[in-house]
């Protein structure tokens, strides 16, 4: 049996819809192993795969036409859009045709058409940014170069301007000409663009953090930019327009979970939409004000979900319910309380914890929420507890807990972590010799960072892709993350090497007393292999006994295989590294169930920024 037999991807996408015909929708799903393309008709309830590639495909879209857009890109991520029909039948030998002609390849920064069928296409090399215009299958005009990265966020209806984001907060409104017209600067506040009214005159929606809340904005030509303050929101939000209406949906995270509203901005009115509790991945407003959105929580894979009715392709290689009982967590920090999702196999007893570990979420700007999760599945199967802590940094709990470092970048991390180790401890639910930790990227650098500076607490790691060496990793990355790391750290490792020093894990590498499994990626753009080379070697130099495992990819990946490839290495490395103590461990009050609302009270921490 091949390898494409054992496994498929689980990928679930909210499908992309047709601006013409709402029946016309692209999305990506498993495909043997990778993720590919497909084009859905709703109207026969009929699937077609559009792509077919041995590294995967990630990237789609689809035009006013129902034409499929697809990125074709090299195993580095730099490559070309292209298109075919909607219903091609899939008789002809030569391959689609690109996009928009006399493009260089380069990553995708973002794909925009407009109803007449200008297309727009942003790109970046890693050193420079650069927007094209043009018609479908004609030679493209570079509107636009600048250095450093840059994005896309969409073109207006008739075509006429433009919304691009840099390195900055500030929004530049381009007209056809590559004219700038307009500059949002993001004030005192951050702002996010968040796309052209697909109807009407421009008018573009931005999303707008202060101290205290998230607010929406809209700006138009005339009128400059308009902030909506009284529909304020606690926590994070994204928006997107409804298609026929001046009316915005908000999809809110909170406390590990989402809220979906309506606020009709004309009538100054907001309406809390009803969905189930958990996560909604993605959601999507429909004419006629119809919704499409894709919910999941911890115990149920992702299903997707109309509200008028239209017929959803079907997840493919869905998994089944995961098993075991699933509480929210408490504990105290500094700042406040910290939020912890906890799932614990069903064999575990009350009185005789099962081996925990603690999966640490990436960002620091994400969060875990109450939604399904792969390696969840695969620990709690297996007779592991899991422990997903939104720890100061995350997002879903509003600007200060964002904002609260108090210990400094990573070391306010590692001190919750401890701090909900500690507290799991005193309620029962870990034994104290059998405490694990599990990270991918931000999460893997948090991983190594702990096991360095808290030596005593785990008793082995695992760190998949991670950001081992400030420094290092700060001139091999790209330009967008090195612009990240000066607003993080306050300048660049020349400038305050003494703060990238005390937060790198390589300062600490000689300190780790835990089993270790370091995971590297060879083609990482963010976390690159030099810098986990460096680390590897400083292991090596102070005898500390470790494993290494490099996969052939960047730092991420459409191809299952490398990721089945990973969960397994590592599961393999907890069998042999984490077993649970005999006898009992002292019980105290168990964890509650579903979402109770924590204490309100937050101190603020000193200002930062996301990497």
């Amino acid at each position: 049996m091949s390898d494409a037999d054992r496994y498929q991807v689980f990928r679930s996408a909210l499908p992309e819809t047709c601006p013409s015909d709402p029946s016309r929708m692209v999305f990506t799903a498993d495909a043997r192993g990778r993720c590919e393309v497909f084009a859905w008709d709703a109207s026969l309830c009929r699937a077609r795969q559009v792509t077919s590639r041995s590294t995967g495909t990630f990237h789609c879209s689809i035009d006013h036409d129902a034409d499929v857009w697809w990125f074709d890109e090299d195993r580095d991520g730099h490559g070309a859009w292209r298109h075919q029909p909607f219903h091609h039948d899939g008789t002809r030998d030569v391959p689609d045709p690109p996009g928009l002609l006399d493009l260089p390849p380069g990553l995708p920064r973002g794909l925009a058409f407009a109803a007449g069928g200008t297309t727009a296409v942003a790109l970046t090399d890693g050193r420079t940014g650069t927007v094209h215009l043009g018609r479908k299958g004609n030679p493209a005009r570079q509107l636009l170069r600048v250095p450093g990265p840059l994005t896309l966020h969409g073109i207006s209806p008739d075509g006429g301007l433009l919304a691009v984001t840099g390195t900055g907060d500030a929004v530049t409104l381009l007209d056809t000409a590559g004219t700038v017209t307009a500059v949002l600067p993001g004030r005192t506040a951050r702002q996010w663009c968040r796309g052209f009214r697909p109807a009407g005159g421009p008018e573009l929606l931005l999303v707008l953090q202060t101290d205290e809340h998230y607010l929406l904005a809209t700006w138009t030509p005339g009128a400059g930019t308009v902030v909506h303050d009284w529909c304020p929101f606690d926590t994070e939000i994204t928006a997107r327009w409804y298609p026929d209406a001046r009316a915005v949906l908000v999809r809110q995270d909170r406390h590990g979970r989402s809220l979906l509203h309506r606020v009709d901005l004309t009538a100054r009115r907001r309406t809390r939409l009803g969905t189930p509790p958990g996560t909604i991945l993605d959601a999507a407003p429909r004419p006629g004000g119809g919704l499409h959105y894709l919910w999941t929580d911890t115990a149920h894979p992702p299903v997707l979900r109309a509200t008028d009715n239209t017929p959803l392709p079907p997840l493919t290689g869905t998994p089944p319910e995961v098993p075991g009982r699933h509480l929210d967590l408490w504990t105290p920090t500094p700042d406040g309380p910290v939020h912890t999702l906890l799932a614990l196999p069903e064999a575990a007893a009350p009185r005789r914890p099962a081996p925990l570990v603690f999966l640490v979420h990436g960002g620091p700007a994400d969060q875990d929420r109450d939604a399904y999760d792969a390696t969840v599945h695969s620990l709690v199967a297996s007779g592991y507890a899991v422990a997903r802590v939104n720890y100061r940094g995350s997002t879903g709990y509003g600007p200060r807990w964002r904002r609260a470092f108090t210990a400094g970048v990573g070391h306010t991390q590692v001190q919750d972590l401890a701090a909900v180790r500690a507290d799991l401890l005193r309620r029962g639910l870990a034994a104290p010799g059998a405490t694990a930790l599990w990270g991918v990227s931000w999460g893997a650098y948090l991983v190594l960072l702990a096991l360095g500076t808290r030596p005593g607490l785990w008793q082995t790691g695992v760190a998949v892709k991670p950001l081992a060496d400030w420094a290092t990793a700060h001139r091999s990355s790209t330009s967008a993350l090195r612009a990240l790391d000066v607003r993080l750290f306050g300048g660049t490792p020349d400038e305050v090497p003494e703060r990238y020093e005390r937060s790198s894990p390589i300062s600490y590498a000689a300190r780790v007393t835990a089993p270790l499994l370091v995971v590297g990626a060879t083609r990482d753009a963010k976390c690159p292999p030099d810098q986990i080379r460096s680390y590897l070697g400083a292991l090596d130099a102070a005898g500390v006994a470790h494993e290494a495992m490099w996969v052939d990819t960047g730092h991420d990946g459409y191809d299952g295989a490398a990721h089945v490839a990973v969960l397994r290495r590592a599961m393999t490395f907890l069998r042999r590294h984490l077993t649970a103590l005999p006898g009992p461990v002292t019980p105290d009050s168990p964890g509650h169930r579903g979402s109770p609302e924590p204490p309100r009270t937050r101190r603020p921490g000193p200002a930062r920024t996301t990497h």
